[in-house]
């Protein structure tokens, strides 16, 4: 999987890409083909916002489905915590539908005499 992050109007921690290429890198438990994954941080000058000021949108492109994830915070890692939640959970119910599950009715089955 190859994680491509742009900052825009951001300074990113040191460590940030390296905690980014763990928890995406964590997602190839599940059986969902992800070819790129695309971070994209952004951060709102505006001082109102604060809570709010850092964004975090993830999208993944690839053979499997589009995913699209984002959530704001106080600062980028908390955004990131956030967004990684939601997108692992569709990653998850993508898993989930692609199981085989076989329901066999009792009346089905033979009966052992």
């Amino acid at each position: 999987m190859k994680i491509v992050v742009h900052a825009r109007q951001a300074q990113l921690a040191e460590d940030f890409k390296i905690i980014v290429d763990e928890k995406l890198n964590s997602m190839n438990r599940f059986s969902v083909t992800i070819d790129r994954v695309e971070v994209e941080i952004i951060h709102e000058a505006n001082p109102r916002q604060g809570k709010f000021s850092h964004r975090v949108i993830l999208t993944s492109h690839g053979a499997g489905p589009l995913l699209r994830a984002q959530a704001a915070a106080f600062n980028d890692l908390a955004a990131f915590d956030l967004a990684i939640k939601n997108f692992e959970l569709q990653i998850r119910k993508i898993h989930e539908r692609e199981k085989e599950i076989v329901h066999d009715s009792v009346r089905k089955k033979a009966v052992s005499e």
